[in-house]
């Protein structure tokens, strides 16, 4: 028997925007077991984990609820209607107006047929959610506000640090030592007063994740680091939010629009991290200070569109840039038949194998005994005392023309160290720096697996910018 199932708003994303669905099924249960199976995306919505009815979705056939007739046993007749009636907080079936000020701000926008007055109320009723305030969140943050979204959130627990300042626009000097969420909450205020902001100050984690993203229609992933960026994903899925992803590199960046409309997820295009340590970090490897401008306004143009509902966006779709080249691809993607579900939040640094900090290189999973581990102040102490090590220096030839150390012997990337393993010394001490001490610990164990004793390797913690905060602040940071 066909019927048809009214879809509300809030659950249209499930069903590529149809606002009725015509199914076949004898009862209500059948009939919502047909819309899940052609539509899976709703399936969580509508049921729990143990496959009953959520509490707080009504089902109406015709003018009743099925609660008061036979419940999901309740017979369909043949053209029956059925309605899904979810709880929705927020009062969004009343927009709220815009004040005479507001309608000023935003004319270039209401003129505009795709936007208008009920698209900007629309954008006024709206709450976005961006993790991180770098590079990709500044211009996420700034154009948001500009555009009149009338919740954001922002979740940061980093402080502004001046080499932050070469991409990070929504930060100023002034704004140095200050923890970035409430620099970035100024900023959003002084570009838009009537903005709601809230600010989270701390790392996002599996325990805090469910309750932060909850109350926002739309998440973006403004991070730089796989933990997060896999815990912001899964939790986006376990909640049925939207996830607009960008990433950057170098000259190079990507974006998409993740678990919408039933599309792809992150996990759908890629299931695991890399190892750690095969892809470096922005501190390690640098990033043009514009090409996050480009891939986060992009971001902020998706999520727009996503809250008015209007055009087509990258969901389905991953978009390449290369800035150098000045030239961009895009790439189908599609959801995984044979990806797992996501049913819980887990341990995102342990399935990484690195921890979640967006400012660190990432450092390996290296036994403690393996080599020697010596920080800046015992390091110049012994080299005080007598101590001759072989100095190698492991950063690259346009990070030493920044700063180094004058005692140095040797500068070799650490990904090429094994090009000159057999002109280095085996009957010596080995002093192995970098930045920040993790490039310099792989390149120790990549010695220790070509036969260099581990005993005879010392890595510098903190690497040449721990030698300049404890020894010598003459050098310069970067």
């Amino acid at each position: 028997m066909s019927t048809t199932i009214h879809i509300p708003t809030p659950l249209r994303p499930y069903t590529s925007g149809q606002a009725s669905v015509a199914v076949d099924g004898g009862t209500v249960g059948e009939a919502l077991s047909a819309l899940t199976t052609e539509h899976a995306g709703l399936a969580r919505h509508l049921r729990d984990d143990s496959g009953k009815l959520r509490s707080f979705v009504n089902i109406y056939l015709g003018d009743e609820d099925i609660r008061f007739l036979e419940g999901e046993d309740t017979a369909v007749p043949e053209g029956s209607e059925l309605t899904i009636v979810p709880s929705i907080a927020g009062g969004q079936d009343t927009l709220p107006e815009l004040s005479h000020e507001e309608i000023a701000r935003y004319s270039r926008h209401l003129i505009l047929d795709e936007v208008g007055m009920d698209g900007q109320r629309k954008l006024k009723a709206s709450s976005v959610l961006c993790v991180g305030t770098g590079g990709l969140g500044s211009p996420l943050l700034l154009y948001l506000a500009a555009a009149g979204v009338g919740r954001i959130g922002i979740v940061d627990y980093d402080v502004v640090d001046a080499s932050n300042l070469q991409r990070q626009v929504i930060h100023g000097t002034s704004a140095l030592g200050e923890n970035k969420t409430e620099s970035a909450r100024k900023r959003v205020l002084d570009i838009n007063p009537n903005v709601r902001v809230d600010v989270y100050n701390e790392p996002l984690t599996s325990e805090n994740a469910m309750r932060i993203l909850a109350p926002y229609d739309v998440i973006v992933d403004g991070t730089d680091n796989f933990p997060t960026r896999y815990l912001v994903n899964d939790a986006c899925v376990l909640l049925g939010k939207p996830n607009v992803y960008g990433s950057i590199f170098k000259f190079e960046g990507q974006a998409s629009v993740f678990n919408y409309q039933d599309g792809p997820n992150y996990r759908d295009l890629y299931p695991e991290p890399p190892p750690p340590g095969l892809v470096p970090s922005c501190a390690e490897g640098g990033v043009l200070g514009i090409l996050p401008g480009v891939i986060g306004t992009i971001q902020a143009t998706e999520t727009v569109k996503i809250l008015l509902g209007r055009g087509h966006t990258l969901s389905g779709r991953l978009l390449l840039y290369d800035a150098l080249n000045m030239r961009f691809r895009e790439l189908k993607l599609r959801r995984d038949p044979e990806a797992k579900p996501i049913t819980e939040l887990i341990d995102y640094e342990e399935f990484c194998g690195v921890p979640g900090h967006d400012h660190l290189e990432t450092p390996i999973d290296t036994a403690d005994d393996a080599f020697h581990h010596i920080g800046a102040r015992d390091a110049k102490a012994r080299l005080d005392e007598g101590w001759k090590p072989y100095v190698l220096d492991v950063r690259r030839p346009h990070e030493e023309q920044i700063a180094n150390l004058d005692f140095s012997d040797r500068l070799q990337p650490h990904d090429e160290v094994l090009d000159i393993a057999t002109s280095l010394p085996h009957d010596r001490d080995l002093l192995v720096y970098c930045r920040y001490g993790a490039r310099s610990a792989h390149a120790i164990e990549t010695l220790i697996r070509n036969g260099f004793d581990g005993r005879r390797l010392y890595n510098l913690e903190g690497g040449i910018l721990a030698w300049a905060r404890d020894i010598d602040p003459s050098l310069p940071t970067y």
